[in-house]
């Protein structure tokens, strides 16, 4: 009987706990996020942002843009190619250096990152040593996570870089791993024509791409994913620590404007012994997600590491001359990095509500409202009746001048109420016959669910007034 009640109780918590099950269920349902070329097969850890997945994921990076570029007089924005100078990943070290060490499955032939494998089976964390690692593999401890099977290959490296091919191009042309490069190459660019000063910093949104193994998480990982990056440049005689403490609070302030609560985030500072060997200090903002905590966002600081290789392998001087000083010098750089994907993951997880009323169970997305893809959801009280059709279109068409709207007139009130609230849309107007004679509507809250009467006029007024509240 005891154990019953304990797998009763687990079920019960298991079927109130959010899950990644839910989540990409939900997503799917209300077009977030799509599984791409599923008619296909689909294609693994590819994904298409549907219509109301665009729209949060392009609300997301405009409060970013608002945040770090247009409220903030020490930066500004470029947007960088994806295909740049084969050099810059040599002087960067990506050509030789980005790889990951991969072991193959002689059985079932898959092939999964080493690294991990003896994490999970060994406990043993173990980074570059491939000799080493392939010892541990012929051990016969570690069993393939798909068949079962303990005979693997031995522990090679793989760059982790999609190459191409362009034409009146010799060699190999890379998609680039990351949007820093095209940053710090535009560094003199930047420096001649924007007449900045130092500190300042150079923001970027843009796709990047990384040929590794993927293990699941729906787009918590994926090859193609799109970053938010600044490189913030700095005198090196300028005491950088608390530079470095005020732009981790703005990466912390950012991630609750996405809705996360202070108790699902946890700093992890990354130990000496395992910095890059550019970098001073490197800090990782965490994130409980239901599959465990992970790296949502990250803060390094970078030294004068990537300008000195680039002006080395360029031949051409990237430094910086101090008016004030005359002194010339090669700044440091802090780097803030933000994922998109990831936040907006973020976003979903921490929006999603199961809530219990009067009319039954909801699930509702309680997104921030400047984040919500539908601000304002306009129904006729029912859809075979024409002068109440032919009003709500009124209202709808006037209202999408300034608000992303919806028409919907499908179903009855109730389902479409539940249909928004899966949206996350925070205000539906509700045009009905007394409408007609008062010229007013009922709207809804999304959080609360209360309605009011409100009139025609004064519609905008209010949800200009709603949806610039926090």
């Amino acid at each position: 009987m005891t154990q019953l009640l304990i797998e009763f109780k687990e079920q019960l918590l298991n079927k109130n706990m959010i899950t990644m099950e839910k989540i990409i269920s939900l997503s799917k349902r209300r077009g977030f996020v799509f599984p791409a070329c599923e008619i296909y097969g689909g294609l693994a850890n590819a994904y298409s942002y549907g219509p109301y997945g665009i729209e949060l994921k392009n609300n997301i990076k405009k409060l970013w843009w608002e945040m770090f570029v247009h409220q903030r007089e020490d930066v500004i924005g470029i947007d960088g190619p994806i295909i740049l100078h084969p050099k810059l990943w040599e002087a960067s070290g990506h050509t030789v250096g980005f790889n990951d060490a991969m072991v193959d499955c002689k059985k079932c032939k898959k092939r999964f990152r080493a690294d991990h494998l003896i994490n999970e089976f060994v406990k043993k964390d173990m980074e570059g040593n491939l000799e080493a690692m392939t010892e541990i593999f012929k051990k016969g401890e570690i069993k393939c996570p798909d068949c079962g099977a303990f005979d693997w290959t031995e522990v090679r490296n793989f760059n982790m870089m999609f190459k191409t091919r362009m034409n009146g191009i010799e060699g190999d042309i890379y998609l680039r791993p990351e949007t820093a490069g095209a940053i710090f190459v535009e560094f003199k660019n930047i420096i001649d024509s924007m007449r900045v000063k130092l500190p300042f910093g150079i923001a970027q949104i843009g796709k990047a791409f990384r040929n590794e193994i993927i293990a699941g998480n729906f787009i918590f990982r994926t090859r193609e994913f799109e970053q938010m990056e600044i490189e913030y440049f700095i005198n090196p005689e300028t005491k950088w620590e608390p530079l470095f403490k005020e732009w981790l609070k703005q990466q912390e302030k950012f991630t609750m404007a996405l809705g996360a609560k202070k108790e699902s985030l946890r700093f992890y500072e990354h130990p000496k012994e395992k910095l890059s060997h550019y970098s001073k200090k490197t800090v990782d903002i965490e994130y409980k997600f239901p599959f465990g905590f992970g790296e949502l966002f990250g803060l390094a600081h970078r030294g004068d590491f990537d300008l000195s290789q680039h002006s080395k392998f360029s031949k051409t001087k990237l430094d910086y001359l101090d008016a004030k000083t005359n002194k010339r010098f090669i700044p440091h750089v802090l780097e803030p990095t933000f994922g998109v994907d990831r936040a907006l993951l973020v976003s979903l997880l921490s929006a999603y509500n199961e809530e219990k009323t009067k009319d039954g169970d909801r699930i509702v997305m309680k997104f921030p409202k400047k984040l919500a893809p539908i601000k304002v959801a306009i129904f006729p009280l029912l859809r075979n009746k024409p002068n109440l059709v032919k009003k709500a279109k009124d209202i709808f068409n006037d209202l999408k001048k300034d608000f992303v709207c919806e028409f919907d007139d499908n179903g009855n009130i109730g389902k479409r109420y539940r249909r928004q609230d899966e949206i996350g849309t925070p205000y539906c107007i509700t045009f009905d016959f007394d409408s007609l004679k008062n010229k007013d509507v009922t709207i809804r809250d999304r959080d609360t669910m209360k309605q009011e009467r409100i009139k025609i006029k004064e519609i905008k007024d209010y949800l200009k007034d709603k949806l610039n509240e926090l």
